[in-house]
């Protein structure tokens, strides 16, 4: 042992020593030591969480960018372009929504986000208040929920009769063709969480406060209805994907790749001069799924395991 190591040793003692002389005893000081330890890992724990929170946020600044470049096209073609963000709850569709619209010219684009229908819309054609929303040449709309709530939310809570649910089902189609047919360009995802991430976000929810208005009742009974929903995720895909509005499956566990890949996905849905055209514009195939290939999935399982997985 060198003269430094005795005497830092040495030193050491004293300090303990004293310590103990002042009324603090070694398991004090242990206990205090490991308290302060467990400061700093904490610490460091969310220093590396902000660290690669924004490095994710950096990643996506190229695709905002690009998104920037195809709103100007709109703008300049009159094209309308409707997007739908659809799926289960805390699936992470709001937080997609932000991270699209968030350097967009907030002239051209509007985010509906429809409540319950009132007593008066209840009586017009089902789909009259979201028309009502649509975007006029040049604009984008990005609905939080559509008109697919009548798939999806309501027969499983009972907020639409068997005969609603059954017609919009019948007619949705037609609607949307006839949408598409006149010139608008319309994006349908779906984001499909697993019941275990969903479950965690819920728990999260329930004890951040920043989050707790994000719990809703139809949140709390989500768990319980999974097979529910699954069942009516099931019918939507088999009768309303089309090849003039397919719908687009978001796996949404990890919600930055959500996030990118629903970027690639709107830049790949209208040509227009790349503003860079060295980025990787091409969606991963383990987050971006077609409908039909997501129906395959589903009833594959259904022959597997007899149930419906999803």
């Amino acid at each position: 042992m060198t003269d430094g190591q005795t005497t830092t040793t040495s030193e050491a003692a004293e300090d303990l020593a004293g310590q103990s002389d002042s009324g603090m005893d070694l398991q004090e000081l242990l206990e205090q030591n490991r308290f302060l330890q467990s400061q700093v890992d904490r610490l460091k724990k969310t220093e590396k969480k902000a660290v690669r929170r924004y490095q994710r946020e950096q990643g996506l600044k190229p695709y905002q960018a690009e998104l920037i470049r195809l709103q100007q096209h709109l703008e300049a073609s009159g094209t309308r372009m409707i997007i739908l963000f659809e799926g289960r709850d805390a699936a992470g569709k709001g937080g997609t929504i932000r991270r699209v619209i968030r350097y967009m010219n907030e002239k051209h684009y509007r985010v509906v986000a429809l409540g319950k229908p009132t007593e008066h819309e209840r009586t017009q054609w089902f789909f009259q208040k979201y028309v009502a929303m649509f975007p006029r040449g040049g604009e984008i709309v990005l609905f939080d929920r559509s008109w697919y709530n009548r798939a999806m939310v309501e027969p499983v809570f009972g907020f639409c009769s068997d005969t609603e649910y059954r017609n919009f089902m019948m007619g949705v189609g037609g609607f949307e063709k006839d949408l598409v047919r006149q010139g608008t360009v319309l994006i349908k995802l779906y984001f499909s969480v697993t019941k275990e991430e969903q479950e965690r976000r819920f728990e999260r929810r329930k004890t951040d406060t920043l989050r707790q208005w994000k719990l809703s009742e139809v949140d709390v009974q989500a768990q319980e209805r999974w097979d529910d929903f699954t069942n009516v995720k099931h019918e939507m895909l088999k009768k309303t994907h089309t090849t003039h509005a397919p719908w687009t499956v978001i796996r949404s566990n990890d919600k930055h790749q959500a996030r990118l890949n629903v970027m690639k996905v709107i830049l790949n849905s209208v040509p227009y001069q790349r503003l860079n055209p060295e980025l990787d514009f091409v969606p991963d195939p383990n987050v971006v799924v077609s409908g039909s290939r997501e129906l395959e999935r589903m009833e594959a399982e259904l022959i597997r395991s007899g149930k419906l997985q999803g």
